[in-house]
């Protein structure tokens, strides 16, 4: 028998993979629209973001506009060893790439710009499905939950606020969570934000 998070994942890849470039355009600009105003943006100076891939919603729009606005900004670096660990790394002016395992560009790897994860202001992830209640599914890697496990822990950590990105379509009733899940703060979609309890 099937995991249904499994068959959730594959469903919802299929959903935001079929549609179109100009679809994708207009999420992009109403991800920008949803969030370049947001108290949560405007305040954070170090802000993660990621490379869209496998049709998810593309932040870039939002990243351009945070480097004009002198904000920093960081991309994740998929570490040698462990295989299955991340770090963020700053994008600085010379960027140099590189193409990591899974075929989606990166910073070249350079601890001098690498920053522990409690040190960033706001961090944005993709996601494969949510639900109202702030839950994530991911694209299965953990990688995300690996580097914010700290926060299970305790309540009231010091550091980011957690904010999937996804399209609409993404949005399902109520998602399977799993024990390892970390919680987010909020998830934003081309269609609106929701902020959970305590995110402000």
């Amino acid at each position: 028998m099937s995991d249904p998070r499994t068959l959730l994942r594959r469903q919802l890849r299929q959903a935001r993979r079929a549609l179109t470039p100009r679809e994708q355009r207009a999420a992009s600009e109403q991800l920008l629209r949803q969030l370049v105003h947001h108290p949560l943006f405007r305040r954070s100076r170090h802000i993660a973001f990621y490379l869209a891939n496998d049709g998810e919603i593309d932040p870039h729009l939002l990243m351009q506009r945070a480097r004009e606005l002198g904000k920093h900004c960081y991309l994740p670096v998929l570490r040698r060893w462990p295989a299955n660990q991340m770090h963020f790394q700053r994008l600085r002016p010379g960027q140099r790439w590189t193409t990591n395992r899974y075929g989606i560009r990166e910073p070249r790897p350079d601890p001098r710009w690498q920053v522990s994860p409690w040190r960033l202001d706001l961090v944005l992830m993709p996601l494969v499905g949510f639900d109202a209640r702030g839950n994530r599914l991911g694209m299965g890697g953990g990688y995300y939950d690996r580097l914010f496990a700290y926060r299970r822990t305790r309540a009231h950590w010091p550091g980011p606020r957690l904010l999937g990105l996804a399209h609409h379509c993404q949005k399902v009733d109520q998602l399977p969570v799993a024990p390892w899940d970390v919680p987010l703060d909020g998830i934003v979609s081309d269609q609106q934000i929701i902020l959970l309890q305590g995110t402000a």
